[in-house]
């Protein structure tokens, strides 16, 4: 009977789709998570896409743990070591071939994970000077609002990732955390609203003046309606210097 119930456990293991452990037909270790091979740099971004992509494959829990190695005696055993298998292939698939070189005896997908983990996920103290320094010194330029915003958030976003280790990370509500957040905030407000072209100065003030401060997508939207006005008030006075010729010609 016992051997009838493992039977059973396979059978149910392979056809449930949620599981870590089901295999869909059209996977193979050919597979590539990302479509640019990791090469050294920008780890944290290709990491990002790694996660994204083996979470959409519930396959996440191969490389944190959670998705652990069954017993030698459970009859789920191989159908786990091919998937680990599986994933190994595809994260080696996702790294150029320099990369791969150095990484193909890792034993499992977990242990290759940590690996890259332990080689590339450092803080580097000359690229947050290179972020830091790149966001302090942005400006608008020729770029309209949305341009501009669009590239400081970018800016944030690389400098943010590189200071995830520094985050507050305790589980119970925490007064100290969403104060950290506002200050955050309060400081890319500051920052895109010194950036802006000199047209900009009065809304600029105007948003400075409030208390609390605006969060930046509110600030985003008063300097979006602003613009707007600005593209506006050209062609009215074209069309009023318009009339006015046609009103004294002959």
């Amino acid at each position: 009977m016992a051997g009838d119930d493992e039977i059973l456990v396979t059978d149910k293991t392979t056809l449930d789709s949620t599981s870590p452990l089901y295999m869909h037909p059209s996977e193979s270790a050919g597979y590539m998570l990302v479509s640019v091979a990791f090469d050294g740099t920008s780890y944290r971004s290709w990491r990002r896409g790694i996660l994204r992509a083996l979470s959409v494959k519930n396959k996440v829990g191969f490389i944190t743990g959670k998705c652990k190695k069954p017993e030698p005696i459970s009859a789920t055993l191989d159908q786990w070591e091919r998937y680990d298998d599986m994933v190994t292939s595809w994260i080696l698939n996702s790294l150029s071939k320099d990369l791969v070189d150095s990484l193909q005896y890792v034993n499992d997908a977990r242990e290759l994970w940590y690996e890259l983990e332990d080689m590339y996920d450092q803080t580097n103290g000359a690229r947050l000077y290179q972020f830091q320094k790149e966001i302090n010194d942005s400006s608008q330029g020729n770029l309209d609002i949305t341009g501009y915003y669009t590239k400081m958030k970018k800016l944030w976003e690389k400098l943010n990732t590189l200071n995830i280790h520094a985050k507050c990370a305790c589980k119970r509500t925490c007064g100290a955390k969403e104060n950290m957040h506002k200050d955050e905030q309060d400081r890319r407000l500051i920052q895109f609203l010194i950036g802006l072209n000199k047209v900009y100065t009065v809304v600029r003030g105007s948003i400075l003046m409030m208390n609390p401060l605006l969060t930046i997508a509110w600030a985003f939207s008063i300097l979006i309606q602003e613009e707007k006005q600005r593209e506006v008030k050209p062609i009215t006075h074209f069309l009023m210097d318009s009339a006015t010729l046609n009103a004294n010609g002959p």
